[in-house]
């Protein structure tokens, strides 16, 4: 790979006395993969301490590698701990029964009836703890005829009818190229805990959230159903073209950058206009209204892209800058890690990490941004097993866990 250029992102250490505002609040994290660990990762960045239960096989995050390193983990598991047990194994069930009674909160992933099956049912874990806050993350939900049918992003990015609204109306439905459907299951089931512990800590009383992939989907595609009851029509596919403004696209330079416009306000379309010395179209019947410019979206869109593609991008961007006008760049990952602004607002930080060139990984900022009780950077994503004695030991004693290493119960 060839040099990269020095970065602006400001670098930030781990502290591992850094306290966030849920200190105290310990979350035992039995879920895989990227909806289970966004949704911890929240709760960590603000001070719970979550302590992953993994397999020994570890969560099947580790093994989405790039070059060897396990970037993605890295990103999503900041801020945890780690424990390694088999819980395939009863004692490995037990010592998890036993980690409830101090805990506040515990998440899994396992298709639906598999908790039962490893005596970890809700009633179980309530007769322990009658507080505990359970997290059920799957794709289609606890009930329903869908309940046994493995669920990944990728299904309900489709189910949701977000793949058929996504891409061009002349190509195929396209998915989205991230984990679009975990990550927004994670980011609802963040808020979803909060709201649970609040009640929790009012009532003494824990309950179940029955956290699908599906719904959160569902619920970002409103208000689809209610346009379609009214119409009688779905959503077709447009590209990069609204319907409900017009001109908003992406649209080529001259140079072959790109950059996205919208004008999605009348005063906004007006100052566009003017922009591009066509102040003439303003009161012309076919643009003077937003209704006008959409049944006349191609012949406005043609104006605006052939405006756009007689310049290079940095010129187009300075030029619609000053005149006020809403354009962005369209920025890919190179580009990120050398924009000023995410570098200054930390929208991007970079991490000490040995495992990467120059010994520093970039990933996301904290989300949301607190004033009086920002996140922390306690400590980097754990190795698996990392924190068995930490956790385990004043937990079992040290012969009860030493046993338990020898039988493989508890792997490191």
């Amino acid at each position: 790979m060839d040099s990269l250029p020095p970065s602006p992102l400001h670098r930030k250490n781990f502290d591992p006395t850094a306290r966030g505002p849920l200190h105290g609040v310990r979350v035992l994290d039995l879920a895989r993969l990227v909806a289970g660990n966004t949704l911890s990762m929240v709760l960590a960045d603000h001070g719970a301490e979550v302590v992953k239960v993994e397999p020994p096989e570890g969560d099947t995050l580790r093994a989405w590698k790039v070059q060897g390193v396990e970037t993605s983990w890295k990103s999503w598991c900041r801020n945890k701990k780690s424990i390694c047990l088999d819980l395939r194994n009863p004692e490995g069930q037990a010592v998890v029964r036993a980690l409830v009674k101090d805990a506040a909160l515990l998440t899994e992933s396992f298709r639906p009836g598999v908790l039962e099956q490893m005596g970890l049912a809700p009633e179980v874990l309530h007769a322990i703890n009658p507080a505990l806050i359970i997290v059920r993350i799957s794709g289609w939900g606890q009930d329903g005829p869908f309940r046994h049918k493995p669920g990944f992003g990728t299904l309900v990015e489709g189910y949701s009818g977000f793949a058929a609204v996504n891409g061009f109306a002349d190509r195929e439905p396209v998915l989205p190229p991230m984990f679009m459907g975990d990550c927004y299951a994670g980011i609802y089931g963040a808020a979803s805990a909060t709201i649970a512990l609040r009640h929790a800590e009012l009532t003494g009383r824990g309950q179940v959230l029955d956290l699908s992939l599906i719904d959160p989907m569902l619920a970002v595609m409103d208000p689809q159903a209610a346009n379609y009851r009214l119409t009688g029509r779905t959503k077709q596919r447009t590209g990069s073209r609204s319907t409900n403004t017009a001109p908003r696209n992406a649209y080529r330079c001259q140079d072959g950058g790109w950059v996205c416009l919208s004008s999605s306000t009348q005063g906004m379309t007006e100052k566009l206009l003017r922009s591009i010395g066509r102040a003439d179209l303003i009161d012309d019947p076919r643009f003077r209204t937003n209704p006008d410019r959409l049944r006349n979206w191609q012949e406005l869109d043609g104006i605006v892209a052939g405006f756009i593609a007689a310049r290079d991008k940095a010129e187009v961007l300075a030029h619609f800058d000053k005149a006020g006008v809403t354009i962005g760049p369209i920025m890919d990952a190179a580009d990120l890690l050398q924009d000023p602004y995410v570098a200054e607002r930390e929208a991007l930080i970079e991490v000490p990490d040995a495992d990467m060139p120059g010994g520093f990984i970039p990933m996301h900022g904290m989300v949301p941004r607190l004033s009086a009780t920002p996140g922390v950077l306690a400590r980097p994503a754990p190795k698996l097993g990392e924190h068995n004695d930490e956790i385990l030991s004043p937990l079992l004693g040290e012969a009860a866990l030493s046993q338990l290493r020898a039988a493989g119960v508890v792997r490191d």
